[in-house]
């Protein structure tokens, strides 16, 4: 089973919501929010889990871009 959540930077807190399923976590830290993931999968999959159900994760994340600054000649 291959579990979708989208991550992104609520201005606060980095946060992880299922796509297509009522998962939603959050931290203060990105290292913070892949444990957070990972105990929120394990505890909505826990009878799946518990039949031997191979289930993986998949992040895609919401990254600002911005313009690269120019250096200009003297």
């Amino acid at each position: 089973m291959l579990v979708k959540l989208e991550i992104y930077n609520d201005g606060e807190y980095w946060c992880a919501r299922g796509i297509g399923e009522d998962i939603f976590t959050q931290g203060k830290t990105l290292d913070e929010l892949m444990r957070n993931i990972r105990e929120a999968v394990e505890l909505h999959y826990e009878d799946a889990l518990e039949k031997g159900e191979d289930i993986r994760i998949l992040s895609i994340s919401e990254i600002e871009v911005r313009p690269v600054a120019k250096v200009t000649g003297s």
